[in-house]
């Protein structure tokens, strides 16, 4: 069970997202309309994760994410699923410089229509993964400059699955080949990166961000 603050002004969304999470097993500590509320909900009852619309009152602009990256400024760690009805690059970008882009994910509203696919990607951030929504991938891929340039189409495709989250074994799965062949090519893609980091994890969590960054 996840322990939720909800930041979502609209009304009608906001309790179907209450039910849904609650249909999860998880406890909805705050649903608020607002930025502000957001805040003070979100230090008052220090939840295991914060799911927030990013256009909130009064402008309707990125007031809900900017909330959220304060948050992850004053709680460091503190896991935050944002939702957007639209493809915001820049909003990525945002969210993802907090805390090496450790525990955030940002799917499109959309999304939250494939039920198993929300809940599972509200565990992964929760659990201090980086899930983006693969059409958020697709159109960064649009814009890569170097050093993505060196990546083979291949390693690209790699990289673009593991920006949505999935293990080795689903990055397999989904091109068809052996996870023997997706570690070579995840060992190539941190040669060509210049990530010469140790741990497995941060390694990953690197690599994704370099790749959305680029």
């Amino acid at each position: 069970m996840l322990r939720v603050v909800l930041a979502e002004d609209s009304v009608l969304l906001r309790e179907g997202l209450v039910g849904l999470l609650e249909r999860f097993g998880h406890r909805v500590l705050a649903a608020v309309g607002t930025a502000g509320e957001l805040d003070a909900a979100t230090l008052e009852h220090r939840p295991d994760i914060v799911v927030t619309d990013v256009r909130m009152p009064p402008g309707f602009t990125d007031e809900g994410l900017r909330a959220a990256v304060a948050l992850r400024g004053k709680l460091p760690g503190l896991p935050v699923l944002v939702l957007s009805q639209y493809v915001q690059r820049a909003y990525a970008e945002d969210l993802l410089a907090t805390s090496d882009g450790t525990g955030v994910g940002y799917l499109l509203k959309e999304r939250i229509g494939h039920v198993e696919e929300f809940a599972d990607a509200l565990r992964r951030v929760a659990e201090g993964g980086t899930v983006v929504d693969p059409e958020v991938v697709r159109q960064l891929i649009r814009h890569r400059r170097d050093p993505l340039a060196r990546l083979t189409a291949r390693e690209l495709e790699v990289l673009a699955l593991m920006a949505e989250g999935r293990s080795n074994a689903s990055v397999a799965e989904a091109l068809h080949v052996g996870e023997g062949t997706v570690s070579k090519h995840f060992g190539s893609i941190l040669t060509k990166l210049d990530l010469d980091i140790s741990d497995a994890t941060n390694r990953r969590v690197l690599a994704v961000l370099a790749f959305l960054r680029g």
